[in-house]
């Protein structure tokens, strides 16, 4: 004679459970089915945590039934009601704050030689200089970091073409990200893209620190530090919180962008940070259709100020579509083999050869 519903919750309601009650009167059997001598239910418990505690009540429970005269098979499942806990979250890693008290210019551990970047103002093509020195460097052999320092208008995750968030094992420490070979790290990785950084100078100077202190940059020869264009607090806290191998300006050969290159010259001189060069871009353009050079920013002005201040030309670059077009599609035009990317290797072999690199 086949079991009935009424056997089966009476059997379960003899296996006690901690505290005293049983599976029936605690209204934890559900999906009771008996199909000849076959008996299926499941053991439902309230929260998971509780579930992975239940695997012997389980087996009892199948035991009891399957002593009942009439059942030929018994199939037990083990389910929880309330949604699984949720996994630890990782260590909460937060970029931008007050800097911390520092004694005075400290190194960055692991890194043989940093250079800045710097410009008098925006649009000198500074970042892309930056972005494809670094690769061109890497090209060459050499393990190259690249600090994105401009906290308000960050362009390297674009043109490196990167826009993870950097992972952080203890909230503290911060693990860069790489891309064509280079060790990167730039606020563009820890916020918003359309969302504006509207951050006063302390937070800007933590930020700063923060990045160079706090990321394992592991062993590298050069770490490029792309700087904001002016003269401002994210150029003051590098060269007086860091120490700097020195500063590379880059301009247009406009008389205009001179003017204010002038002025990041001045800067990096009363810093104290040498001049190692300086850079002409956009110096000339080649028409693509019929191969005419023009000179649409002047031609000569940055050779002509690095003689007037003794300090090296280090490379001429022409504006160039591709080069805009790569840097807009996150792979520098550097890790390829265009005229372009030759002139930046030119570029990385008179960094090496001159010990900057």
């Amino acid at each position: 004679m086949p079991v009935t519903r009424d056997e089966v919750l009476g059997a379960l309601s003899r296996l006690t459970l901690p505290g005293g009650d049983d599976l029936v009167s605690r209204d934890m059997v559900r999906a009771l089915t008996i199909e000849g001598g076959a008996v299926r239910f499941v053991i439902e418990a309230a929260d998971p945590a509780e579930a992975a505690k239940m695997d012997g009540v389980r087996r009892a429970a199948e035991q009891l039934v399957s002593n009942l005269q009439g059942v030929d098979s018994v199939s037990v499942v083990l389910t929880a009601h309330g949604p699984a806990p949720k996994a630890p979250e990782p260590p909460s890693l937060k970029v931008g704050r007050h800097p911390t008290p520092q004694a005075g210019p400290a190194k960055v551990s692991g890194v043989d030689r940093i250079l800045a970047i710097g410009s008098g103002k925006g649009g000198v093509g500074k970042s892309t200089v930056s972005s494809n020195l670094a690769v061109a460097l890497a090209r060459e052999g050499r393990r190259v970091g690249l600090l994105d320092a401009d906290i308000y208008g960050p362009s390297q995750p674009r043109m490196m073409g990167v826009n993870k968030r950097p992972g952080s094992p203890d909230g503290k420490t911060i693990i860069p990200l790489h891309a064509h070979g280079v060790t990167i790290m730039s606020i563009g990785f820890m916020v918003d893209p359309d969302k504006a950084v509207v951050w006063r100078g302390p937070m800007l100077m933590g930020a700063l620190q923060q990045m160079l202190g706090q990321v394992q940059w592991g062993e590298l020869d050069v770490l490029i530090v792309d700087l904001p264009p002016g003269t401002g607090d994210v150029q003051l806290t590098l060269c007086q919180k860091t120490h700097l191998t020195g500063a590379i300006v880059v301009s247009t050969p406009q008389d205009v962008a001179l003017i204010d290159a002038r002025k990041a010259l001045d800067m990096f001189n009363n810093l104290k940070t040498p001049v190692l060069g300086l850079i002409e871009n956009m110096s000339t353009f080649c028409c693509p259709n019929c191969g005419h050079e023009s000179h649409i920013f002047g031609h000569g002005g940055v050779a002509a100020e690095a003689e007037r201040i003794g300090v090296p030309l280090l490379g001429s670059l022409p504006i160039d579509l591709d080069t805009r077009l790569a840097g807009d599609d996150g792979t520098p035009i550097a890790a390829g083999d265009s005229p372009m990317a030759e002139a930046y290797r030119e570029l990385a072999k008179r960094f090496i050869a001159g010990g900057m690199a």
